[in-house]
């Protein structure tokens, strides 16, 4: 019987031990370099944000902070990657709306992981996108825009950086809020979007802020409004669609966040939160994110109620366009 005690008090022991070490662990969190996946090449603007974070947090958390860029399917890979990473904080992920959130409703059958797969640290900032037309429509406001679309239903085209982007998504919620029959020309990045609105062979097109405002400054194309509730510090001279009481409820913007691994510790999640709130605040991230066209975050998000509204808001869209791959 005394045997059969001590056996027993083996696996309790080894339990409490683990345990006990575990909590030493998260007690000394960061003790080694930390990697901030991103799912796209360097240069865009969610490697932009996710190096900014990077350089924060290394600040703030004294260890080294490496940004590994992990190119495919459009971020996946790299979301996924981060979603069965080891839940100690070591491997990060700054992702957008794409790939945390709207791939899983175009390809359910390829993205196997969906933003409850991760543990949500924080919001880091948001960027609108701008519905543009090509000088040679002759179109110079949102109005004009509507009236002329409204009279020729299926005459003209919209283009997008790709089938299921952000992008694509403003542009059918304009369709479904203004009642318009437009076509989706969906197009392999910016520069042939861009080429195809200047040489008039395209109607319309949908870009990124930081993207289209060169464009629109230099008058190689005609700004219609940006697609946020509303204007856009970085361009308050650019009015909101939503002004126009058609466009009223037009709201969506390409995003980014800091995201972990599922079950992420409690001390460790408290201190990536806390580290990521003070990097919110910090002047010279907040210069860097604000050049690019960005707006930071307010502090504290309530992150699984945000990602469950902006998760319900795409789904209503790409229902109502029908959007597969």
């Amino acid at each position: 019987m005394k045997f059969s005690f001590s056996l027993g008090l083996v696996p309790l022991l080894m339990l409490s031990l683990h345990a006990g070490s575990a909590v030493a662990q998260d007690a000394s969190y960061p003790n080694k370099p930390i990697t901030v996946l991103v799912g796209y090449p360097p240069g865009g603007s969610t490697d932009l944000t996710g190096r900014a974070v990077a350089d924060q947090l290394a600040k703030k958390l004294g260890v080294p902070v490496v940004v590994e860029n992990v190119g495919g399917a459009g971020g996946a890979i790299a979301a996924m990657r981060a979603t069965r990473a080891p839940a100690d904080g070591y491997t990060l992920f700054v992702g957008a709306n794409n790939e945390i959130a709207i791939n899983r409703l175009i390809t359910p059958a390829t993205v196997k992981y969906s933003y409850q797969d991760f543990t949500p640290i924080g919001l880091v900032a948001s960027q609108p996108m701008v519905l543009v037309a090509s000088p040679s429509t002759g179109i110079k406001d949102t109005n004009e825009f509507l009236t002329t679309v409204q009279g020729k239903p299926g005459r003209f085209s919209y283009g997008s950086s790709g089938i299921g982007t952000a992008l694509h998504l403003a542009g059918e919620m304009v369709k479904e809020q203004g009642g318009l029959f437009l076509t989706h020309i969906p197009y392999r990045g910016v520069g042939p979007l861009t080429t195809d609105l200047l040489g008039g062979t395209l109607e319309y097109g949908v870009f990124v802020l930081s993207s289209g405002l060169p464009l629109i400054r230099s008058g190689k194309v005609v700004a219609l409004g940006v697609t946020e509730k509303t204007r856009s510090p970085a361009a308050p001279d650019i009015p909101a669609l939503a002004e126009i009481p058609k466009l009223k409820n037009m709201d969506i913007s390409v995003w980014f966040a800091l995201m972990a691994p599922p079950k992420l510790p409690t001390p460790v999640l408290t201190r990536l939160r806390a580290a990521l709130n003070e990097i919110l605040q910090t002047p010279e991230f907040r210069k860097t994110l604000e050049a690019a066209g960005s707006t930071i975050a307010p502090l504290d998000v309530d992150m699984p109620r945000f990602l469950a509204d902006e998760t319900a808001k795409y789904q209503k869209v790409v229902d109502f366009a029908k959007i597969k791959e």
